[in-house]
């Protein structure tokens, strides 16, 4: 009897390794992506819509069939403000005026993908919500952001892919 092959996988993934980006273009079919910064939490999620589909065939089993998926994003940002204007962070700001706006407004386009260059990378149009966390003299301006998908989420070509192998990109800012 032999032993089975260790997997060649070993190293642990880490969260922060999403990053979240927002076209800020205002030409059709022209995306200007740009970076989310203070993300602190980031939790991507598609979750299906299971129907039963039993036949007395089943033999009293019980099937399940897929039907939908939702997706959405819940993630926590540091509010983010220049140092010297006081002004907030341009992405940040336009979440924000998204969850307050009604139609095409209300809609933002965002990717997200794996800031090491993985097979992992997502796209599509979602609604926000933007709800402050609040707190004491003593704590940060934190904002829970859930963006909730219309439509597909669908897979891209991870702009961050290429240039370089896994070893060389977690060295720093990786």
């Amino acid at each position: 009897m032999s032993t089975p092959t260790p997997p060649a996988e070993t190293v642990t993934a880490l969260a922060r390794r999403y990053r979240l980006e927002l076209d800020m273009g205002s030409t059709p079919g022209t995306p200007l992506w740009t970076l989310v910064p203070g993300v602190t939490e980031f939790t991507p999620k598609i979750e299906p819509t299971q129907q039963e589909v039993t036949t007395y065939d089943a033999e009293g089993w019980s099937e399940q069939a897929v039907t939908m998926l939702a997706w959405s994003i819940e993630t926590t940002i540091a509010h983010r403000a220049h140092p010297v204007t006081g002004k907030f962070n341009a992405a940040q700001e336009a979440l924000r005026k998204a969850s307050r706006s009604f139609g095409a407004k209300s809609y933002v386009s965002i990717r997200y993908y794996d800031r090491n260059g993985a097979d992992d990378a997502q796209q599509g149009l979602a609604l926000v919500t933007w709800e402050p966390d609040g707190g004491g003299p003593d704590e940060v301006d934190t904002i829970k952001v859930t963006l909730t998908g219309s439509g597909p989420l669908a897979e891209i070509t991870n702009p961050a892919a290429g240039g370089g192998t896994f070893a060389a990109k977690t060295g720093g800012d990786a």
